[in-house]
């Protein structure tokens, strides 16, 4: 093989990765690894690689940008995952789209295309719509964080059934003998299903029915204020509750107030989630913490792997922890 006929296809193939990847390493650009510039540099230099204009073009192409489509940034949950995976994209000199969907299937169409045209480079993704085939048909890079998607793309989560589990396991600690859970709605297909599924198994392991109240995660705050309402309407015997997110969990505390219901006197509430935001105003909730800042990382690393034509996991869980404070 001659100095002029030696490609760059014939250096990714010599070093084991992609032409992207042998584009990054001669502009260095980019997250790589030691191991992966190295093995890049002894293929060039084995095969007397002398990069191009053609080959640098190739790098050009990639825009650097990475859309990200979560509901809404009004949930501290969601504002500080987009914040740290902004965070983590800006230090790999990667710029970040986002478009918030309000969980809303037309929009999430809309902005999926709108990024589309903006030749990403790959998408991370957290809304909970449903049946949106256009991800099956695009060939980019994507990652999805606490939400199933298909099999063919690569999903980061919590351990949502062991949290789950500890959520109902310090409920019981706490003595209470009728604990009801709040979690999406059946057709919201997410890993929410494993904190409710960790529920009903635990208090059937006690002899304890189970009771879940539904609660749709885009509906208005007086409309989950009625579903509360209703909740303790009907079982004014509840003297603990498991709510799947911390947003839900002050709504109960604050609704159960109007039924003369006090945290912890005689209702305990365990959240979920335990973002920053929430840890700053509301301390006193007993929650369980997902790891945002490593679900970020995580994420971040798998979609580059992609980029890169590197193997991957197809699901990363990751460890959750109990918070304890006073609501339980």
């Amino acid at each position: 093989m001659t100095n002029k006929s030696v490609k760059l296809e014939d250096v990714a193939k010599e070093a084991g990765v992609s032409k992207t990847t042998v584009s990054r390493v001669l502009n260095n650009r980019g997250y790589l690894s030691k191991q992966t510039v190295e093995k890049v540099h002894q293929a060039i230099e084995k095969l007397h690689y002398r990069p191009n204009v053609v080959a640098r073009q190739l790098f050009r192409q990639s825009t650097h940008l990475v859309a990200l489509i979560f509901p809404t940034v009004d949930d501290p949950f969601f504002a500080q995952l987009e914040a740290e995976l902004e965070k983590r994209l800006a230090a790999l000199r990667y710029g970040a789209l986002m478009g918030n969907s309000q969980n809303n299937p037309e929009k999430e169409r809309q902005y999926l295309k709108l990024l589309l045209n903006h030749q990403v480079d790959g998408l991370i993704v957290g809304a909970h719509n449903q049946g949106i085939t256009e991800y099956q048909h695009t060939n980019l890079p994507i990652v999805s964080i606490e939400r199933y998607m298909g099999n063919n793309i690569p999903i980061v989560t919590s351990d949502n059934y062991h949290g789950g589990e500890l959520a109902v396991q310090r409920l019981l600690n706490d003595g209470c003998q009728h604990i009801i859970h709040t979690n999406y709605p059946s057709y919201q297909v997410s890993p929410n299903e494993l904190r409710q599924q960790a529920y009903e198994d635990v208090l059937h392991r006690h002899g304890m029915k189970p009771i879940t109240y539904q609660v749709s995660f885009d509906i208005s705050e007086e409309a989950k204020k009625k579903v509360f309402r209703k909740m303790f309407r009907e079982h004014p015997e509840v003297d603990g509750i498991f709510a799947d997110n911390d947003t839900n969990a002050s709504l109960i505390i604050r609704v159960g107030k109007e039924f003369n219901r006090h945290v912890p006197n005689d209702l305990k509430v365990v959240g979920f989630d335990g973002a920053n935001i929430t840890r700053m105003l509301s301390p006193e909730l007993t929650t369980i913490q997902q790891p945002l800042p490593e679900m970020a990382t995580k994420a971040i690393e798998l979609l580059m792997a992609q980029i890169d034509g590197k193997p991957y996991q197809k699901t990363v869980k990751l460890p959750v922890r109990l918070i304890n404070s006073t609501t339980a």
